[in-house]
């Protein structure tokens, strides 16, 4: 599959805001490894193949495991995950797939058990990123497999 087209160089600037939104959920307290697996779980239930590619590389290298990464589209038939992350990766799921349910005031209610309002927002706003994110990659066609977390800015 070739590349459509190379957004990030024919319109740098248009890409401020989401890198802005990174910045704001990459400080805003979550935990990497949380952040990637939801990276990584929007992704899939999205077909992004690159970003699939560039986030469990990211998790691998921030230190989580094979079996954990290669469970997560199972993660609710497994024990490998803990009730946080559990209680993100529904959010996650619910958030991406918005047009096919509601976000219920039982999954909301769940979801506070594990986070604060304040990060309650950053994992939402987390999820508004990678779903941005994989529409630009899908959309242009970029090419799985080309990412390096060793190169990556």
């Amino acid at each position: 599959m070739k590349q459509r087209l190379n957004y990030q160089a024919v319109a740098p600037e248009a890409l401020k805001g989401m890198m802005e939104l990174e910045k704001y959920v990459a400080g805003s307290g979550l935990e990497h490894s949380l952040y990637e697996l939801v990276k990584l779980r929007a992704s899939q239930i999205n077909g992004c193949a690159y970003c699939m590619d560039m986030h469990s590389k990211d998790a691998r290298k921030a230190g989580e495991t094979e079996q954990r990464l290669y469970a997560l589209s199972a993660w609710k038939e497994t024990s490998f995950y803990t009730d946080r992350e559990r209680a993100a990766l529904s959010w996650t799921e619910a958030m991406t797939l918005i047009s096919e349910n509601d976000i219920s005031d039982a999954l909301y209610q769940e979801v506070t058990k594990y986070f604060s309002e304040k990060e309650l927002v950053a994992l939402t706003m987390a999820i508004v990123a990678i779903n941005g994110w994989n529409r630009l990659a899908i959309g242009f066609r970029v090419e799985p497999g080309s990412y390096n977390p060793d190169k990556a800015v």
